[in-house]
């Protein structure tokens, strides 16, 4: 039997805002546990939740930038369960009236093909508190100061066919809440983490099978390989005459496996009312007009832009327009340089490519836009040649140089341009290598091609990599062709 999987991701995006969603309490990551949990955070008796505007607003541009419906009132319920990082024995959520309503994604996927994901609602809540296992002997320590972190949990429809258009849902999410600035998406700090809801059916089969999901996956590499065990899991099970129960599940990225965590609760186990603390959120259209007119240009509009302004392949565009960060990098890069697929090529490849040895961001690169721009620019207008320009980037990033004008003439790396210098270099080496010239002599001429770079080499090596390839290449043709 041919299987269908079916995915649907909740995501769980922190907000950024400077204070909590109803207290005034510090949402900074890294402080000593509980030293930023007020008494609204606990739920002590007598406090009230006040609701963070800017918490709204940017729940608000999100929707806006998903083409979402916008609740003009939406309100805050109760959401009632007891678990040891859950202070209050409730988490205020919005079950019933989300502030965002449907909406969708457009997804890329690695054979440059895309999909549209329907979003089915995205709603704001307060984050829990953490348990912490490690280091307690058996024992479990609760750190409340995550306790009243707003989050946006963003609700797909169950579009998702693999665990790639799955993971390129969640690539998609992460960039369009950078480009917003309402979330920095780090997942190793939690920022970001989603819930993954995985069934299977029959090819063919209407009705959806039952799903199991899979709590707090936080990274895009773990969603997916979370997804293929649990897809594999569940056709053995019912190959094997079991049945798939309804769950939630963990996944454990040492052994590569989900692990049974509970049974899934229902809506109604959560006994959801409405938060007798909070009033309804109104919202008019002139708010929305306002929300509107601060959206910046988002990653799909980039990336179109990208092509059809700069000329870029779909590929570039989409690498270089997944991050803010990098696409504002690389239109820096192409400001300076005027050539928008060299800027594209040495971004991808050279500087993403240090930084990742350095387990750097682009927004720490040790080597600014100004300096990477200009490198291309003495690459273009032949001052310097490919292999060069690699030992000028290297410079540059080890703080050689305030400049790579700097950096070249320090080096001694300036092309070699003129014609007789370089004729000169190429009749020595011809003069030294009498052996080499009598075999180019005589081989078949469809061989000549491929030997002729030891003889490119060697002027090089003779030029110390400063001569143009492109002039060796060519003269030395024209002098070993004339001793045929």
């Amino acid at each position: 039997m041919q299987w269908e999987t079916v995915i649907g991701l909740e995501v769980h995006v922190q907000l950024a805002t400077r204070s909590k969603i109803f207290s005034g309490a510090s949402t900074a990551f890294g402080a000593e546990p509980n030293t930023q949990a007020c008494a609204v955070d606990l739920g002590l008796p007598g406090v009230l939740p006040v609701l963070n505007e800017q918490a709204v607003a940017m729940a608000v541009q999100f929707g806006l930038a998903v083409h979402a419906d916008i609740a003009e009132v939406s309100v805050f319920d109760r959401k009632n369960y007891f678990y040891p990082d859950l202070p209050k024995g409730y988490q205020t959520s919005q079950m019933y009236h989300p502030i965002v309503g449907p909406g969708d994604v457009e997804i890329t996927l690695e054979d440059g093909s895309t999909k549209r994901i329907r979003i089915h609602h995205a709603h704001l809540e307060e984050d829990a508190g953490k348990s912490l296992h490690e280091d307690f002997h058996g024992m479990t320590g609760i750190d409340l100061n995550r306790a009243g972190t707003p989050l946006l949990e963003i609700v797909s429809e169950p579009d998702m066919r693999s665990a790639k258009e799955a993971a390129a849902y969640l690539k998609a999410i992460h960039s369009i809440v950078t480009y917003l600035g309402i979330s920095d998406g780090n997942m190793a700090e939690g920022s970001m983490r989603c819930d993954v809801n995985v069934s299977v059916r029959p090819k063919g089969q209407e009705a959806f099978g039952t799903r199991a999901e899979i709590k707090n996956v936080n990274s895009f590499r773990f969603v997916e390989r979370a997804i293929a065990f649990e897809v594999e899991r569940q056709i053995e099970l019912i190959e094997d005459g079991g049945s798939v129960v309804q769950e939630t599940r963990l996944f454990d990225p040492d052994r590569d496996e989900t692990r049974s965590m509970r049974t899934k609760e229902e809506a109604n186990d959560y006994r959801y009312f409405p938060c007798p603390d909070l009033l309804p959120v109104v919202l008019d259209q002139a708010y929305l007009d306002h929300l509107r007119g601060q959206l910046p240009e988002l990653p799909a509009d980039k990336r179109e832009r990208f092509q059809n302004e700069l000329g870029l392949s779909a590929y570039d565009a989409n690498v270089i327009s997944a991050s803010r960060d990098m696409a504002e990098f690389f239109e820096a890069v192409h400001s300076e340089c005027g050539d928008a697929k060299q800027a594209a090529n040495w971004v991808q490849g050279e500087l993403s490519g240090a930084l990742n040895r350095e387990n750097l961001s682009i927004a720490n690169s040790p080597i600014s836009a100004r300096q990477l721009g200009e490198l291309i620019s003495r690459v273009l207008d032949d001052t310097i040649n490919g292999k060069a320009a690699k030992e000028v980037f290297q410079a540059l990033w080890n703080g050689q140089g305030e400049s790579a004008d700097e950096v070249i003439d320090a080096k001694g790396l300036k092309q070699v341009t003129d014609t007789g210098a370089i004729e000169a270099m190429i009749d020595q080496v011809i003069a030294d290598s009498p052996a080499q010239v009598a075999q180019y002599r005589d081989s078949e001429p469809e061989k000549r091609g491929k030997m002729i770079g030891y003889f490119v080499g060697q002027v090089m090596k003779a030029s110390r990599g400063t001569a143009n390839p492109q002039q060796v290449n060519g003269l030395l043709k024209e002098k070993l062709d004339a001793l045929l």
